[in-house]
């Protein structure tokens, strides 16, 4: 793995995009070990992800100008980098800690590909959990008149560290325009709710008043407009009328958990890509 690598592209849809491609992998005598590939007639957007190696070195310098000759070509947007690169990320979190633990235990058997090098909270509560993990820990509070300011230093730490992706582990403060347009595209946040069901404030106990039979969580690109960010991955569980709106809570906790997971993953495994309003996912 150390030298395979992952190639990236998005370009509007023409014939012959896949015969270029794989024809510069054949001309550098590159492996390729998994294609995926979509073309979406709607947007006549096309998206490809490109598993290959080894290389012959750990660079693949050598292969920028053949991709960039076809970025002209195509008007491609592509990206190259090593599958053993981990993605740098930055949890923000609450008062409601299982995602954030999920996510830290996931990063530090392997099953997750990120490095977490700081954890962002407007409270105080899960610094000691932080600590046990040796990660630098920011207690920053919040209010409407200090946001501006706080969420500067969120962006401080994000260059400080050269952090990727942010994700909100049940981070419940609304982000400004300010700080989406700065990391749009690189903030995933995990949503309570089966979106776009139930938006807003305690979305169980409005499932649970609803009668629901299922529950679920929506990880999404976060954007401006609150809750209505490309969704990246959803899942649900099913309930009954026996259930209490805690029952459904420590149900979806559950569910929450995997969910952010799934999408982290993803992202860091360079299989998300952004399509407008929604998302395609290799």
């Amino acid at each position: 793995m150390a030298d395979e690598h992952i190639l990236t592209l998005s370009c509007p849809d023409k014939p012959g995009i896949v015969h270029a491609v794989t024809g510069v992998f054949a001309d550098q005598e590159l492996n390729i070990l998994d294609l995926q590939q979509f073309s979406d007639p709607t947007t006549e957007k096309f998206f490809m992800r490109v598993h290959f190696g080894p290389t012959s070195t750990p660079s693949t310098e050598h292969l920028r100008g053949p991709f960039d000759a076809l970025a002209a070509t195509y008007a491609m947007a592509y990206d190259i980098r090593p599958v053993a690169q981990k993605a740098r990320v930055l949890i923000m979190v609450s008062k409601i800690g299982h995602c954030l633990n999920d996510l830290l235990f996931r990063a530090k058997t392997g099953q997750l590909p990120v490095d977490i090098p700081v954890i962002v909270s407007n409270h105080n509560d899960f610094a000691p959990l932080a600590a046990s993990y040796g990660i630098e820990f920011h207690h920053l509070p919040v209010t409407r008149d200090t946001k501006a300011a706080q969420e500067a230093q969120v962006l401080e730490l994000v260059r400080q560290h050269d952090v990727e992706l942010v994700v909100l582990a049940r981070y419940m403060q609304v982000l400004s325009p300010t700080l989406c347009s700065a990391m749009s595209g690189r903030i995933i946040n995990i949503h309570h709710s089966f979106l776009p069901s139930f938006k807003g404030a305690k979305p169980y106990h409005q499932a649970y008043d609803r009668g629901v039979k299922i529950i679920g969580a929506s990880a999404h690109f976060v954007t401006a407009d609150l809750d209505e960010g490309p969704i990246i991955e959803q899942r649900v569980a099913r309930v009954d009328h026996s259930m209490s709106a805690k029952a459904l809570v420590d149900e979806g906790s559950n569910v929450e958990s995997q969910v952010l997971a799934a999408a982290v993953k993803w992202y860091a495994e360079r299989r998300v890509f952004l399509n407008g309003t929604r998302t395609v996912i290799f």
